[in-house]
């Protein structure tokens, strides 16, 4: 659809088709009702309590895909310059939609993520400034944007942590209300989260070669496609022990270990003939395969306290 079309659309039309392109909301949605029933599921069990009621697992979900749309704004906002350059193709630098209006509906996500944290604590208000206040130094690259983006690993870390603030807003949303601490060995979801954030990172920006292009910044083009794709597998593996380690905590080791071997296994196959063939069809693997991946992990954290 040309950007001539595209304006004469109405806003309802023209915000389906940026989230189709940039904040894909089935899949999103999908991940993270996993994503927040685990973590919740996993603190109850951890803390020996029952779980919290249906509409705190709902609007915890509503919160955390509230998080996701705010990090998606800040990202245009940081990526601006560069799209207009390099990517004028999204949505943004073609104008379907403007930075002025995703301010104000991260905005208005931002006020609802507050009326809603009201209605499970006030005592939530806390972590959800705390991962206000990091999503805020995230943008402003920590105030040594150059510094950061020639050191891309440690970029990545500092990115990643914002899942654990998001985390600790969803866990703390089943034990805060109840004790001042949150339950032993909770941790270890907090950092599978950050790991399977890299998961979902690395295997977004594994490329084939013909995929590359100017101005676009892929791991597979900073590191090559092989290396790349062995740090994505590398990630795959520790968020695997970590998905055990919960199975072991949660006394269901032996089940959550096992499953989740046989579902490593063919992404690990997958790593490796990419390695040894990196085209557009193995690349295509990668990028969903970290997707599937990922969410067989929270299903897994989820089952643990359950299947114990």
């Amino acid at each position: 659809m040309s950007p001539t079309v595209e304006a004469g659309l109405s806003l309802p039309q023209r915000l389906w088709i940026y989230q189709a392109e940039r904040f894909p909301l089935g899949k999103t949605a999908v991940l993270l009702a996993v994503f927040t029933a685990a973590g919740l599921i996993l603190s109850a069990h951890l803390g020996a309590r029952p779980l919290p009621s249906a509409w705190v697992f709902v609007a915890v979900w509503l919160v955390a895909i509230g998080f996701l749309f705010q990090l998606r704004v800040a990202d245009e906002f940081k990526d601006f310059d560069d799209d207009s350059r390099y990517r004028p193709e999204r949505p943004v630098p073609r104008g379907l939609v403007s930075l002025k209006l995703l301010r104000r509906l991260g905005l208005a996500t931002a006020g609802l993520s507050v009326v809603l944290t009201l209605g499970i604590s006030p005592l939530l208000l806390v972590p959800l400034v705390l991962a206000w206040l990091w999503l805020g130094l995230m943008t402003a690259e920590f105030f040594v944007p150059a510094w950061l983006k020639a050191r891309p690993l440690l970029y990545l870390v500092s990115h990643m942590a914002i899942l654990a603030f998001i985390d600790f807003y969803i866990t703390a949303a089943e034990w805060l209300p109840n004790t001042a601490l949150p339950p032993p060995g909770i941790w270890v979801f907090v950092v599978l989260s950050c790991v399977n954030g890299c998961v979902l990172e690395f295997g977004r920006k594994t490329w084939a070669p013909e995929s590359e292009r100017q101005g676009v910044e892929t791991y597979s083009a900073l590191y090559g496609p092989q290396r790349s794709v062995a740090i994505w597998a590398g990630c795959c593996m520790l968020s695997y022990l970590l998905v055990g380690s919960i199975g072991t905590l949660a006394g269901a080791g032996s089940i959550i270990w096992g499953a989740g071997l046989v579902a490593l296994l063919p992404v690990l196959w997958f790593a490796v003939r990419f390695a040894r063939q990196p085209d557009l069809k193995g690349q295509k693997r990668i990028d969903l395969s970290a997707g599937l991946w990922v969410f067989v992990c929270y299903v897994l954290a989820g089952l643990a306290g359950p299947l114990s």
